[in-house]
């Protein structure tokens, strides 16, 4: 997502002024590294929490995952394709067919699915434990105070993401669910 004038069209001005902070624009190979998740990540993210709510059920269709996370069918097939190509999924043709996960949810961490669907958690390549690259425009990375905060940064979003797990994810979204329907008959 482009921070340009057709992105500021596109969204307020308070999250038109969020995606200018949150930017981070670095020379070489990571130019416009974003601290926010794309929506291609939140759409596998969400279809990974429908899939593992029905683990254990059988193939989900993807007409089925569409409808109800509200995900464009096409944009959902690829992201799909992408997550069953790295071993988080695993699909079956035909009409009773569809995709169900690979790994069971109480082991696939949100870290992992991250990784997977956006890259690196780092937000500089010299930093990133698997695609490290260094800095084109560092003078030395020994004495970069920038390195230094962007690893804590990068350990700090790893220990996280690599806590949670798409059964607490599935948990919390079920209790969300049942706490909307508690407060829906308060008077």
């Amino acid at each position: 997502m482009g921070v340009g004038p057709s992105a500021k069209a596109s969204c307020s001005r308070s999250d038109y002024r969020q995606t200018l902070h949150f930017r981070l624009r670095l020379r070489a190979g990571w130019q416009n590294i974003s601290a926010m998740l794309s929506s291609r990540t939140k759409y596998g993210i969400h279809a990974l929490i429908y899939l593992a709510q029905r683990h254990g059920q059988g193939f989900v269709a993807i007409k089925d995952i569409s409808e109800h996370e509200r995900i464009p069918r096409k944009f959902l097939e690829v992201i799909l394709l992408d997550l069953k190509g790295d071993g988080l999924l695993t699909s079956r043709p035909g009409p009773t067919g569809g995709y169900a996960l690979r790994i069971p949810p109480q082991k696939l961490t949100l870290g992992h699915a991250v990784r997977v669907l956006e890259g690196p958690l780092a937000l500089t390549p010299c930093v990133s434990q698997g695609k490290y690259e260094p800095c084109v425009d560092c003078r030395s990375e020994a004495e970069c105070a920038l390195r230094i905060q962007m690893k804590k940064v990068r350990d700090a979003t790893a220990s996280i993401l690599d806590e949670v797990t798409f059964q607490t994810l599935a948990d919390e979204e079920k209790q969300l669910r049942v706490n909307k329907l508690d407060h829906s008959f308060e008077i």
